[in-house]
């Protein structure tokens, strides 16, 4: 059984940096994970996947500033969050999917192609 819970969420400040991590159980060593974020104001939107090889992408509104990253040997996927925006904030879930390389949507992640969800760390961005 897969198992994904996520940490590091909390209140940010603006120009300021959070690091998430999501801890997987039951997965595989060839797995592709990524990060969604959710608001109440807007729908459920990738954010960034990184796949088996490290290949990596991101939506356009967090490239430059956020940086997803996995430790295999931990079993542990990242996202390193710079420069904050208060658009920034949702609550932000760790997703995963028994797959070699990842799929992608209009050059994000495609929500519909993860079988396995986190529940969720809750970012916060004051200005």
């Amino acid at each position: 059984q897969v198992q994904l819970v996520e940490t590091g969420g909390g209140p940010g400040q603006s120009g300021g940096s959070l690091t998430l991590s999501c801890v997987a159980s039951g997965l595989p060593s060839i797995a592709c994970m990524a990060w969604f974020r959710e608001s109440p104001d807007s729908e459920r939107e990738g954010v960034a996947a990184i796949d088996t090889e490290g290949s990596t992408g991101s939506a356009d509104s967090v490239k430059g500033r956020f940086t997803i990253s996995r430790d295999s040997a931990k079993n542990t996927l990242y996202l390193q969050m710079n420069d904050l925006k208060p658009e920034d904030t949702a609550m932000y879930y760790c997703a995963a999917e028994r797959a070699r390389k990842c799929w992608y949507k209009d050059h994000v992640p495609a929500e519909d192609f993860y079988a396995y969800w986190g529940r969720g760390t809750q970012v916060t961005v004051s200005s």
